[in-house]
């Protein structure tokens, strides 16, 4: 991950080391075609955008967080069936 550190005061350049000023990021991330063209068809945003934008990442990780815990409400009810 990089992480840009950008600083507002006049004096940047005593500062420009700390790191709980403003924090600007961009995830530096690899992906191959493939996994492009899952992004999009599951959550119709690409690598690109995920990486650049975390508003779009944070409603990409919401929705999977979702799904995630969707999938296992539906393996305990399977489960819980098949034991009864």
């Amino acid at each position: 991950m990089s992480v840009k550190i950008l600083d507002v005061k006049p004096n940047a350049e005593k500062h420009k080391n700390r790191k709980d000023w403003f924090i600007i990021s961009q995830l530096q991330l690899n992906y191959t075609s493939e996994m492009e063209k899952a992004m999009q068809a599951a959550h119709g945003v690409g690598y690109e955008v995920y990486s650049r934008k975390h508003d779009i990442r944070m409603e990409v990780e919401k929705r999977r967080e979702e799904d995630y815990l969707q999938s296992q409400r539906l393996v305990a009810d399977l489960e819980r069936k098949i034991h009864s």
